[in-house]
């Protein structure tokens, strides 16, 4: 197709189709990077190049003011006086902003408005409620200059008391007659029967410890000023239309008058979904004040005081079984540590309920869950969404079953699994604690595909032996299942739009509203556009993420980025390849079913013209070449009042098989070997399925072992740096990591090409890493007393668990 030749305006009428040097068409097999091509990151290779342009990367407008957040010290405290005249006055500074200079709503909260972005300086709102809460912002010619000036102010404070623990918070609450958020309740038959009727018993109690996002790109936000008060802001963000919401509430403007954009973050894990608004807010708050453009970018220690974590949860279990491990009835009772504000934590909260019964049917159940306040910063959205920490709550409980009545782990998990539903079988399927009837579950030939190729029996008899001729090194081993509910548990938020345009050279722009934080989904997206039109990949532009061409876009979260905006791209790829259809057939006066997209060209009827000759002569007809697309996940409804409905479209499933050994010395360990068996569906792209199943379990695996978060008794995180805070490094990856991608593996329910979601299934693979340890301390005691390890599992509590099942403590 000449393009020139198309725009010719030389004479009236229109070109020729034969003056337009179309040219016969190739005839590959199959077109270059199609769904299910195992196509490299389209970042990857400047990822590594250090190319890949980030938001601090975007050359900075002449005149950018850099913006420094001055924080609190105490941890709960009535301000008295803010002295700030020095500050103003320092060199540099071109303002200094507070509560009093927010010309609309004080929030940035995603929900329920209970978080200032700066606490007002008078009156009962005068009180700072975590250290590391922001007091107010520098704006100067350089950070260094800003952070020196921010020293310079005077600070009068009236200590309160504070809630740090989970104990003090439980006190704190019984004292004050409620909790942060409302308690609770799921409930599945009469559990409180059930376990009465029950021949044994097992009660426990487990502590599972927070976790740091740690994403390697900090936060950050760009802000400039624009006409009429508008600004345009560039946000290291997985939520978009939040942040520009908050900023255009902050600004007492409408939605309109701001626009958020980014092309990529440096890794989010849900720890960029509701708290970068704050760092955008205070930007554009600054950009509008001075009329000049501003950057507010913290350091990593600021950054893992100021914003919020895992949460960490208390879980109590009290389970009726049988002889032969069969579970009768459940209870699990969770003490949520949400911090001083409610940010996610109801949704956090919940769906840690949803998955307390992880891949197993309980018969009957009851689950009460507390969400407490603690004067420590609100705690987010992490990886998992609080699934990882139900999980490990029945996976301890299932162990002790175990230990109980001396059966292998595994043996217990394969007796309670949810029963295999297939199309000819004539089983009930049974149901969640949440009356949802599981009807997809394949995780019982998982774990016999993975028990099978991990060669399980073999290896639980070598580690025996080597634990019975080894008195200071114990090894451990454990095999888990995961199964994870796929949507957003807040209905409306499962939605997605899409943009697409097809240029008159049959190139393709893509836009929509997910984001990139290195996961791989916008090439993944792409590849569905690709595979609708039957083009190469190549011809597919990926684009920046903006609210300016895709509105009401929801986080790019719940694991659920390729499921929906796939979904949305793929519908309006093919509104255009209708309206294509409908253009040839009409031309060419053949049926529609004869116009046939086959790799980079169309069959119509009897002949065949390349895919940009046709739309070529779509255009010179006038024939729209852009569209939105839109989707919905459908047969989605929960009632939360009755604590039933079915809040998730499908389960993805996996199985993780982990060994470890320990020195009972010191209480070190290391992991030897792993091996992952996971179901991704069909896949849309193996290679960055497996990088995303590779990622989680070893990110699952530092919650559960290495990241320790810890809190002195004034409120103040001590672990805020790579220094203490020790995440997973190479050297943790075992040796002997044997990942696969379940062959058999394909959705029921009808998503992208059948696909699943992989972001955060993967991560409570690492489960078995943790249980892995367990049985090596077990040994530790001669298998005489069951483990009291909570997590995460440092070296210190592992040394401290094997002397307590030595009886030494």
């Amino acid at each position: 197709m000449d393009e020139t030749r198309i725009q010719d305006r030389s004479g009236a009428g229109q070109p020729a189709v034969s003056s337009l040097n179309e040219r016969p068409p190739t005839h590959e097999a199959k077109i270059r990077g199609g769904v299910a091509s195992a196509i490299a990151h389209d970042s990857g290779m400047k990822h590594v190049t250090g190319a890949a342009r980030y938001a601090d990367d975007e050359p900075e407008l002449p005149g950018t003011l850099q913006v420094f957040i001055a924080m609190s010290q105490r941890a709960h405290a009535r301000i008295v006086r803010l002295d700030i005249s020095a500050v103003r006055a320092a060199p540099g500074v071109a303002a200094v902003l507070t509560a009093d200079d927010i010309p609309g709503q004080n929030d940035y909260s995603p929900v329920f408005g209970d978080d200032p972005i700066f606490p007002p300086l008078t009156g009962d709102g005068a009180i700072v409620q975590y250290v590391g809460q922001p007091l107010f912002a520098v704006a100067a010619e350089t950070e260094l200059l800003a952070r020196s000036a921010a020293q310079l102010a005077k600070i009068e404070c009236e200590d309160l008391p504070a809630a740090i623990s989970i104990d003090e918070a439980l006190a704190h609450a019984d004292a004050a007659g409620e909790d942060l958020l409302p308690a609770y309740e799921m409930r599945l038959g009469n559990s409180a029967a059930a376990l009465e009727a029950a021949p044994r018993r097992v009660k426990g109690r487990i502590e599972i410890g927070g976790q740091d996002h740690f994403y390697l790109e900090g936060q950050i936000a760009t802000a400039a000023p624009m006409e009429d008060g508008d600004v345009f802001v560039r946000s290291s963000t997985q939520h978009p239309s939040e942040v520009q919401h908050n900023v255009a509430k902050m600004l007492g403007r409408p939605d309109h008058a701001v626009t958020v954009e980014l092309r990529r973050m440096g890794g989010g894990f849900g720890g960029k979904e509701s708290q970068p608004a704050l760092f955008a807010a205070v930007a554009a708050l600054v950009a509008v004040k001075t009329g000049r453009p501003a950057k507010c970018r913290l350091d990593r220690d600021d950054d893992m005081e100021m914003t919020g974590k895992r949460h960490e949860v208390r879980i109590d279990y009290d389970l009726g079984f049988a002889d032969d491990g069969t579970i009768h009835a459940a209870d699990f009772s969770h003490v949520v540590r949400c911090g001083y504000s409610r940010d996610l934590s109801a949704a956090i909260a919940d769906r840690a309920m949803f998955h307390a019964d992880n891949a197993y049917d309980l018969k009957a159940a009851r689950i009460h869950s507390r969400r407490l306040k603690t004067h420590t910063v609100s705690n987010t959205a992490f990886r998992g969404f609080g699934g990882p920490q139900g999980m490990v709550g029945i996976e301890r409980a299932l162990d002790e079953i175990a230990f109980l009545t001396g059966l292998d782990p595994l043996d217990v998990r394969k007796r309670n699994f949810y029963p295999a539903i297939g199309p000819d079988a004539n089983v009930e399927p049974a149901f969640t604690p949440y009356h949802m009837p599981v009807t997809d579950s394949v995780i019982g030939e998982i774990v016999d595909e993975l028990e099978a190729s991990s060669d399980y029996r073999a290896r639980r008899e070598a580690v025996k032996a080597f634990n019975a001729r080894n008195a200071i090194f114990k090894k451990g081993l454990a095999l888990t299942p995961v199964k994870f509910g796929i949507s957003f548990t807040t209905t409306h938020l499962n939605q997605a739009g899409a943009l697409v345009h097809v240029y008159k050279d049959g190139s393709v722009h893509l836009n929509h509203g997910g984001t990139e934080m290195g996961q791989g989904l916008f090439v993944k997206v792409a590849q569905v556009v690709a595979e609708e039109f039957q083009i190469d990949l190549e011809k597919v532009k990926i684009t920046a993420t903006t609210t300016a061409k895709v509105p009401n876009t929801s986080a790019t979260a719940a694991s659920s980025g390729s499921d929906l905006n796939g979904m949305a791209a793929q519908n309006a790829a093919r509104t255009i390849k209708d309206r294509l259809i409908d253009f040839a057939a009409e031309r060419y006066h053949v049926p529609r079913d004869q116009v046939v997209f086959q790799p980079n060209r169309v069959l119509i009827g009897n002949m065949e013209k390349r895919f940009c000759d046709l739309v070529g002569e779509a255009y010179l007809a006038r024939i729209s070449l852009s569209s939105t697309g839109f989707y919905a996940t459908p047969e989605i409804d929960y009632d939360r009042e009755a604590a039933s409905g079915r809040p998730f479209y499908y389960f993805a499933y996996g199985a993780a098989c982990s060994e470890v050994v320990i020195d009972t010395l010191t209480g070190e360990y290391k992991l030897l070997r792993a091996d992952i068996l996971h179901d991704v569906g069909k896949s849309l792209n193996p290679a960055i399925d497996m990088g995303q199943i590779e990622g989680g379990f070893i990110q699952g695996m530092g919650w559960l072992t290495t990241e320790e978060l810890w809190w002195d008794d004034k409120g103040r995180l001590k672990t805020h740096a790579p220094s203490t805070y020790k995440i997973p490094t190479a050297n943790d990856r075992p040796d002997d990591l044997r990942i696969a991608i379940w062959e058999k593996g394909e959705n029921r329910s009808e998503t992208v090409y059948r696909s699943k979601a992989v972001g955060e299934p993967p991560f409570m693979l690492a489960i078995s890493v943790f249980l892995a340890l367990t049985d090596a301390v077990c040994a530790a005691g001669g298998g005489r007393a069951f483990p009291r390890l909570d997590a995460p599992a440092t070296p210190e509590r592992v040394l401290w668990a094997v002397e307590d099942v030595r009886g030494a403590r």
